[in-house]
């Protein structure tokens, strides 16, 4: 099964409306029931074409499209369904747009059920028999576990050699992890050696008990229920990525974690072909503050404590999350497997995940006579249900007085993994440091364009100095606003990854059916994200696919790695709509010439270009086919562990930078009465100083505050 949920889904929603779609009557037996879905889809079907932004139609060019996705979802390494299977549930290949409409009853997904079903007891069995017999780790063989670089098998015993090879790959990532560790432990008292051949009988045997939970689980909690929220989560995903469907229990798990009212690591977690995955982490919990945990991260295993450690490997999200959740005060081990292919072991005690640790903060930057202020915000957030609550734009400006107050001689706001949050916050953020003008341009699906309402009308400039601003590619949605604007206003330089992430949509949020109780927007029958607006750069250019381009290009290691919004396949197009007046900054401290000397600079480092080189050996090294051979297995692991160290020494200065907290502040650090909450502070601090992308950042700004003195002097 593929993950059901795109990058970044919720989290960069940028603002929406709320109403109910329609009350259902209760739920009964399988009559009420089909009834009832009937309801949804045709429902959701009638919302999608009338209401999205961009609607495609719904016709047997769109059933075509959903019976691909929807058996793809189910199977994704085509190592289950057989070819005479997809020839067989072609007749549902144009009907499904007439499920939707209503017009026939819902026949394909329960098809696809009936057929998923003997086909996971089939596989059972196959996988139980292969890995009876021991596998030979000399033979020169490869494998591939990419779906999409396949076909569905021709006939049972295709299926049956795909399988042998996939185990064997299990089976040697595990035998190799196992001779490792006999090597680590050969000087332990009672060390007992055991032969190679005793080593793969228990990586088999680790595969095998890996298997029967993967499928005791698929058994247990990826019933028809489970696959029917997924064919309706692909007929909803199919109009574009951030249009979605949470059933009733993953709008609670959202719901749960949005109020951070749980022990944990402070992080989300999704699923894909490989497994349990990080989708984002949490600043200030327990994930974040071990520097060892990223997203993207796949986690092979969850302990408690020092237990035997769990093999997650095709666990399902929530029973992923009851692992790693727990009490407050325990212990979870996590292992992990990187991107780049190492492996591992982190440890983590859990804790109450509070989220005003996400809220803006500061620090100082000494660089020889110059001082530079830095801005961290990790969501454009706000609270418009609570006057009380913080404000991004509010704290912002607090952290900018404070940074006045220390003579700062130029300013860095970090929106890198920011990802998005509330239009009206981004306005008022940017009117800190322009005089006024619009910020942004929102156009309705019926093409009129709102140039006037997102726009700061306020005269005042909080901050006139030299300003930059850091984006990499999970920078999203209001994020790319901000950046975007003030590259527009040529009022500061943006750095960064060679783009944004390119969400250029507005969404809101439709429950259907009851609600479950009179304090939450939680119904019996989930709620879907609608996209209904496009929102477009003051100088006319959508953000939409294309992000923004920094002005200021720096490699950084997920450069590669293909997960914008340009990588989906059902993400609306790029357009452009007439450009609004604006006027741009008066002092651009020469801002022209410091981009082409640092481009020029950057071009000519030799650490920058091995870099570069070396995350695309990486990229390029992951789409080849894995070896069953030991000796090369161990050849390209040992080849992948010393590129990666190699970047992590390149994308660190050799000298740290002189960070400080700022004064007022310095409670806060070191004096806070939250002891954990004082470590996280200074934690953050010390990972500030090697950073090489906020040391170039700095560089930048050093310049033009030279360009600034030199003007004044001029003048």
């Amino acid at each position: 099964m593929k993950s059901r949920k795109g990058l970044l889904l919720l989290a960069i929603i940028l603002f929406g409306g709320l109403f109910f779609a329609f009350r259902s009557s209760g739920i009964g037996g399988k009559d009420i029931l089909m009834t009832q879905r009937q309801r949804l889809l045709t429902e959701v079907g009638r919302i999608l074409e009338q209401q999205h932004y961009s609607p495609k139609i719904i016709n047997d060019g769109f059933s075509k499209m959903v019976f691909k996705k929807f058996i793809d979802e189910l199977d994704g390494d085509k190592s289950h369904f057989l070819q005479s299977d997809i020839n067989v549930l072609k007749k549902y290949e144009t009907t499904i747009d007439d499920e939707i409409h209503g017009t026939v009853p819902i026949e394909f997904a329960p098809a696809v059920s009936l057929i998923y079903d003997q086909r996971i007891k089939e596989v059972q069995a196959i996988y139980r028999d292969i890995l009876s017999r021991p596998f030979d780790f000399s033979k020169d063989e490869t494998t591939v576990l990419d779906g999409d670089k396949l076909n569905y098998t021709a006939n049972e015993e295709e299926r049956k050699e795909r399988w042998r090879k996939k185990l064997k790959f299990l089976t040697l990532e595990r035998y190799a992890d196992l001779i490792d560790q006999q090597e680590k432990d050969k000087d332990k008292k009672d060390f007992v050696a055991k032969t190679n051949a005793e080593l793969e009988k228990d990586a088999r045997a680790k595969v095998l008990k890996m298997m029967d939970d993967n499928y005791q689980r698929i058994e247990k909690t990826y019933k028809e229920e489970q696959r029917f929220d997924t064919f309706m989560n692909v007929i909803i995903n199919m109009m574009d990525p951030h249009s979605d469907y949470f059933p009733p229990q993953e709008k609670r798990a959202f719901d749960e974690r949005m109020s951070g009212k749980f022990y944990g690591i402070g992080a989300t977690l999704g699923k894909d072909d490989y497994g349990i995955k990080i989708t984002s982490v949490v600043a200030g919990g327990p994930a974040w503050k071990s520097k060892e945990i990223v997203a993207n991260d796949v986690i092979t295993k969850v302990a408690q404590g020092s237990a035997e450690p769990v093999d997650v490997s095709g666990y399902d999200t929530q029973d992923a999350v009851l692992l790693i959740r727990g009490n407050k005060g325990t212990e979870v081990r996590l292992t992990i497997k990187k991107q780049d292919g190492s492996v591992k072991v982190v440890s983590m005690i859990r804790e109450e995940i509070v989220q005003d640790e996400l809220n803006a903060r500061s620090a100082v930057i000494q660089s020889g006579k110059d001082k530079i202020g830095y801005i961290w915000l990790q969501d454009f957030y706000a609270n418009f249900e609570d006057p009380k609550a913080h404000r991004c734009s509010e704290d912002v400006a607090k952290e900018v007085i404070k940074l006045k107050a220390e003579n700062v001689d130029g300013i860095v706001i970090d929106i890198r993994n920011n990802g998005g949050g509330s239009l009206y916050e981004v306005v008022k953020m940017v009117g800190l440091f322009i005089k006024s003008g619009p910020v942004v341009q929102v156009k309705e699906k019926d093409g009129k364009v709102d140039q006037s309402t997102w726009r700061d009308n306020d005269e005042s400039v909080l901050y006139d100095g030299p300003l930059a601003v850091m984006v990499n590619e999970f920078s999203a949605s209001a994020s790319e606003i901000f950046a975007g604007a003030i590259q527009d206003y040529k009022r500061g330089v943006i750095i960064g990854s060679s783009s944004t992430y390119g969400k250029g949509t507005v969404q809101r949020t439709i429950p259907f059916g009851n609600r479950n109780d009179l304090y939450s927007t939680r119904t019996d029958l989930g709620a879907m994200t609608l996209t209904f607006q496009k929102f477009y750069r003051i100088n006319g250019a959508s953000t939409q696919l294309k992000g923004v381009v920094p002005d200021i290009i720096l490699p950084d290691a997920y450069e590669y790695y293909k997960g914008r919004e340009k990588d989906n396949e059902q993400a609306l197009p790029y357009d452009e709509i007439p450009k609004t007046s604006y006027q741009t900054w008066s002092n651009n401290y020469g801002v022209d010439n410091v981009i082409k000397k640092e481009n020029e600079k950057i071009k000519s480092d030799p650490s920058l270009n091995l870099l570069s080189s070396n995350l695309q050996w990486l990229s390029q090294n992951g789409e080849l086919p894995l070896s069953l051979d030991y000796n090369k297995y161990r050849d390209r692991q040992k080849q992948i562990t010393s590129t990666v160290n190699q970047d992590n020494s390149l994308l660190k200065i050799k000298e740290d930078m002189n960070v400080s907290e700022l004064a007022v502040d310095h409670d806060l650090f070191y004096n806070n009465p939250n002891t954990q909450k004082g470590e996280y502070y200074k934690s953050w601090l010390k990972a500030l100083k090697n950073d090489m992308h906020i040391d170039e950042t700095v560089n930048v700004l050093k310049e033009m505050a030279k360009t600034q003195v030199q003007t004044a002097q001029n003048k």
